[in-house]
């Protein structure tokens, strides 16, 4: 083909065009002959689907098919995305999706095709995300990362993103192993678990749910990608909550971490999942009514207004109290029990912006007049810092 460089077509399948793009409909030869097919997704459906407030259906929050392995955690967190934007009759334009590398940071893709989008190299997404925030406050900013993205190459920016009090909603899907490098351990990898070549892990794990109690985070959960009646309004809540809102979905790798002597495995996280409390999230403006036995549910209301409902299961357990959850948090671990539900929030929370004092026009929509006011305005800026 004129104007290419000799040998390109060694690089490109029948089923991609000269720019690497798959030709929907066909077959895609990848590395070592490995096949993988591309199906576009049918644009047609039901007409009688339910639709939410916008008049939206859940077909219209839904992205690409997913090419993750078949019964993949990470498809079930994706399907609980979906369903709380959809729920909450988000404008699928006015959210931004960043992810990073690996199985997790592909799944923005399968989500939320018309929204925005940011595919960052491997554990930057919190910095980018970060950057996008400041240049436009008016978005919603979902941060799609994994165990290996968030608690190796990338656990520094993790740590300041959360710090910082970006608002956003962080998502782990925490599988405990790097699954395109085909099982080695992450570093959220428990002490004493096994491979699927039956090696033991002899590092101590990283919980990057009490990492996000110290460094300041204002809403914490942790939750299993098997339980989407707990997930999904966990999700609608971290996108109402204003400030720095990190979920860690423990989501089991099929191909690699879903044997016995895993501790992220299906049957192990159902055995030994210890739910402290269920939510469910109130945005109407309606007469509210809760259905629950009295004296068993906690209102939290929000800046916006929402109210979170939390049923107890653990009569002990306060989510307004920092220290004691990740008191809660170490003993259950020592007992091998993963805590999940809502572990902390503050509904006072403050964000970024408010610490910086940024104006509430998003900086991307200032005008030249606004973001170079001159040199007077500059010498005054640097007056008042000597």
């Amino acid at each position: 083909m004129p104007g290419l460089a000799p040998g390109i077509h060694d690089f490109l399948s029948p089923g991609q065009d000269v720019d690497g793009r798959d030709k929907p409909g066909h077959d895609v030869v990848g590395i070592a002959g490995a096949v993988m097919t591309y199906i576009a997704k049918p644009k047609f459906h039901h007409p009688g689907l339910k639709k939410n407030e916008l008049g939206y259906t859940h077909r219209d929050y839904e992205g690409k098919i997913s090419t993750l392995c078949a019964g993949c955690g990470h498809d079930s967190i994706t399907a609980s995305i979906i369903e709380a934007c959809y729920e909450l009759s988000i404008e699928p334009h006015r959210v931004a999706k960043i992810s990073g590398i690996g199985c997790s940071s592909k799944t923005p893709d399968y989500f939320l095709g018309n929204s925005h989008g940011f595919n960052s190299v491997h554990g930057r997404m919190p910095s980018v995300l970060t950057g996008a925030n400041l240049a436009n406050r008016d978005l919603i900013y979902l941060g799609v990362s994994g165990d290996g993205d968030s608690a190796s190459i990338g656990f520094g920016q993790f740590a300041h993103s959360i710090r910082r009090a970006v608002n956003m909603t962080y998502i782990v899907e925490n599988n405990g192993v790097y699954g395109l490098t085909k099982g080695q351990f992450s570093a959220t990898a428990d002490r004493g678990s096994k491979s699927k070549k039956g090696v033991t892990n002899t590092d101590n794990a990283i919980d990057l749910v009490a990492i996000a109690l110290q460094l300041g985070a204002t809403f914490v959960a942790r939750s299993f990608s098997g339980d989407k009646t707990q997930l999904v309004p966990l999700i609608a809540a971290a996108i109402r909550h204003k400030g720095a809102s990190f979920i860690d979905v423990i989501s089991p790798c099929i191909a690699f971490n879903n044997h016995a002597g895993s501790t992220k495995s299906f049957d192990y996280v159902r055995e030994h999942n210890d739910a402290v409390n269920r939510l469910d999230v109130l945005v109407g403006r309606d007469p509210i009514s809760v259905d629950y036995a009295p004296g068993s549910v906690q209102v939290v209301e929000q800046h916006d207004g929402s109210r979170l409902a939390l049923r107890k299961l653990d009569a002990d357990y306060d989510p307004h109290d920092r220290l004691g959850a990740m008191t809660f948090l170490q003993k259950h671990a020592a007992k091998g029990q993963i805590v999940t539900g809502l572990l902390y929030v503050d509904p006072e929370a403050e964000d970024l912006h408010t610490h910086l004092d940024t104006v509430e026009t998003p900086l991307n929509t200032l005008d030249e007049q606004a973001l170079c006011p001159g040199s007077a305005v500059l010498d005054k800026i640097n007056a008042s810092l000597r």
